[in-house]
């Protein structure tokens, strides 16, 4: 049985739902969720992977995370192009595009936020801190 309570829900500021409130936003920023319950960072979900919780708080990312995994990809592309998944010092991955050669990107390396949104492919854009061709030497 349900009671009305004539009290309307209104969400809190930095829920799940502020992720669609761009106004006071910056556009070049990369924005992450933290679950209010347990902590655990993420980016771009709808309830925490480890406790389910829907209560997240929105937080911006300071930009610099390690490559965790770069692989690269020749299809639908008229060149090849890298495609990594990085994890940031926030704590959560983000898969996204490291700039440089797709050869010279490898496990390990150190980079930074470029673009929070790739104009033709709408991922993050990073970029080496560095050296891309110190596993050549």
């Amino acid at each position: 049985m349900y009671h009305y309570s004539g009290i309307a829900a209104h969400p809190a500021a930095g829920s799940a739902t502020g992720l669609l409130e761009p106004e006071a936003r910056d556009p070049e920023a990369l924005y992450f969720q933290r679950c209010t319950w347990c902590g655990t960072a993420m980016y771009h979900r709808l309830l925490c992977p480890v406790c389910r919780g829907s209560d997240l708080r929105t937080e911006r990312s300071e930009g610099t995370g390690t490559v965790r995994h770069s692989t690269v990809v020749h299809r639908n592309t008229p060149a090849a192009r890298n495609v990594s998944l990085v994890e940031m010092a926030e704590g959560f991955i983000v898969r996204g595009r490291v700039m440089g050669p797709p050869i010279g990107i490898h496990g390990g390396d150190r980079v930074r936020l470029s673009t929070a949104k790739d104009p033709v492919r709408g991922e993050p854009v990073f970029q080496l801190l560095d050296e891309p061709y110190r596993a050549w030497s």
